[in-house]
């Protein structure tokens, strides 16, 4: 027979207020925490920079949807925007500011609290979310 004993529940702090300190301390950015922008900061966390063009293809968005997003993290100066090349078409390509890497670094800080609470889904120690994947 299998233990099913679901985990103890955190202790609140003594006076019933949330624990200042603790994993629940603060909130997950609600700028990164729709699911289109966090695949926006991710993608180019990893890419460095990408045109408008590109983020729609990889992302498989309607231009609106992606329009609408890179607005609202551009507005929180979490994106920087550059139009490139003259003619009919020129390209505009997005890249995290600084202010966005810190952000979306403290938001996946935030997740990887959020996981390590529950023991099944906590990663071997020493591995983050951003571990590199061990080589032969």
């Amino acid at each position: 027979m299998s233990d099913t004993t679901p985990p103890e529940p955190l202790d609140p702090a003594p006076d019933g207020a949330p624990d200042a300190d603790g994993p629940f301390a603060g909130a997950l950015d609600p700028l990164l925490h729709q699911p289109l922008r966090t695949q926006i900061a991710a993608y180019l966390v990893g890419r460095g920079e990408a045109t408008f063009s590109e983020l729609k293809r990889v992302l498989q968005c309607t231009d609106g949807n992606l329009d609408a997003h890179l607005k609202k993290l551009l507005a929180a100066d979490y994106l920087a925007q550059a139009r490139q090349g003259g003619g009919a078409r020129p390209q505009t390509t997005y890249a995290l500011t600084t202010t966005g890497r810190d952000a979306f670094a403290a938001y996946l800080a935030h997740l990887q609290k959020l996981f390590n609470l529950t023991p099944s889904a906590a990663p071997e120690p020493g591995a983050g979310l951003l571990a590199r994947p061990r080589t032969a």
